[in-house]
C-alpha cells in the first residue's frame, strides 16, 4: 500500500533547499572563507538544475518546477555575487587571522607589527574598495524552495486516501533539513584542510542543529501512516520486516554517530576534526539511510 510518492525531482530540491538553508547558517557568521560558499553554491545549483529536468522529464508540477527554476536562479545569483566581490574577503576570516597573529607574537615575543600593520592597512583598503558578500541571498534558495516542497508534499498525498497532507508537509520541510544539515556538516568539516584556523563552533553549531532536527525527522517518519505500520505489518516491506529493523539501524546509528561526533570535536588536537569528518562520512550513509528507506517503503 503506497502513502507516499518518492520522486527524484522533490529530493533534488529537498535536498538543495535544506543544503542552501545550513550554508547561510554557516556564511553568516563571516568566518569561512569564501570558497566554501562557492563549493556549495555550485553544488547546489546542478542540484537545482538536476531537479528541474528531472521533473519536466517526468510528472511536471508547475509549481514544484516553477519553485526549482527560483532556487536555480537564486543560487546562481549567490555565486555570481560572491565571485564579483572575492575582492573584499570575509571580514570575521580576517579579523580572527589578526587575533591568532596577535596572540602569536604576545606568546613567542616576536615583534611582528610591520606585517600586522601591512595586513591591517591592506584589508582596510579592500573593504573600502569592495562591498563583502550579504550572506542573506544565501537564504533566498530555501525560502523560495519552501514553497516547491509544500507543492510537492500537497501532490504526493493525491491518490492515497490513507495519506495526510499536514504530515507529508512536515516530513517534506523536515527531511531537507535533514538532508541539508549533514551535508554541508561533512562538506564544512573537509574544509578545514583549506582553512586549518577555521573555529570548531562552526561545524559544532551543524553538528547540534543536526542532533535537534534528528527527533523531528524520526517522529514525522513514524506518524501514520508511517513506518508503525510497516512493525504492525499493516504494510508489507515486501522483506518480511527486514526494511523496518534496517531502518531502526539507520536511525539509532545516525543519532549515535552525532553524539561521538561532537564528543571528537571536543579533544583538543587538530586531528580531532578529521576524526569528526570521518564520523560524519557514516553519520550521511546512515541519515540517508534513514529517510530514503522510510520512503521506499512507504511509496512501495
Amino acid at each position: 500500500m503506497a502513502v507516499i510518492r518518492l520522486d527524484a525531482d522533490s529530493l533534488l530540491l529537498q535536498w538543495t533547499v535544506g543544503g542552501m538553508l545550513f550554508c547561510w547558517f554557516t556564511t553568516r557568521r563571516r568566518e569561512v572563507g569564501v570558497g566554501y560558499g562557492w563549493l556549495l553554491r555550485g553544488t547546489y545549483l546542478l542540484m537545482a538544475v538536476g531537479a528541474i529536468f528531472a521533473g519536466f522529464a517526468a510528472r511536471v508540477v508547475p509549481v514544484r518546477e516553477g519553485a526549482s527554476i527560483a532556487v536555480a536562479a537564486t543560487c546562481l545569483v549567490g555565486l555570481v555575487v560572491s565571485i564579483v566581490r572575492r575582492a573584499a574577503g570575509v571580514s570575521g576570516q580576517q579579523a580572527e587571522h589578526d587575533r591568532r597573529s596577535e596572540r602569536v607574537a604576545a606568546m613567542t615575543g616576536i615583534e611582528r607589527r610591520g606585517r600586522s600593520a601591512t595586513t591591517t592597512t591592506t584589508a582596510l583598503e579592500t573593504a573600502g574598495r569592495a562591498t563583502e558578500f550579504p550572506p542573506w541571498l544565501d537564504l533566498l534558495p530555501a525560502i523560495v524552495g519552501v514553497v516547491g516542497l509544500v507543492a510537492a508534499a500537497i501532490d504526493s498525498t493525491r491518490g492515497h486516501a490513507d495519506a495526510h497532507i499536514a504530515v507529508a508537509v512536515a516530513r517534506m520541510i523536515i527531511g531537507a533539513a535533514f538532508l541539508g544539515s549533514i551535508t554541508d556538516a561533512m562538506l564544512l568539516g573537509h574544509w578545514y584542510l583549506v582553512q586549518p584556523g577555521l573555529p570548531r563552533r562552526l561545524l559544532n553549531e551543524l553538528v547540534s542543529a543536526l542532533g535537534w532536527i534528528w527527533p523531528a525527522e524520526v517522529i514525522a517518519l513514524l506518524l501514520p501512516v508511517g513506518m508503525i505500520s510497516v512493525f504492525d505489518g499493516t504494510i508489507d516491506d515486501g522483506w518480511n520486516g527486514m526494511l523496518g529493523w534496517f531502518w531502526i539501524a539507520c536511525a539509532l546509528s545516525t543519532i549515535v554517530l552525532v553524539f561521538v561526533t561532537r564528543a571528537a570535536l571536543r579533544e583538543r588536537y587538530y586531528s580531532a576534526v578529521m576524526a569528526a569528518t570521518g564520523l560524519l562520512y557514516l553519520a550521511i550513509l546512515t541519515a540517508f539511510g534513514t529517510d530514503l528507506v522510510a520512503r521506499a517503503v512507504l511509496s512501495g
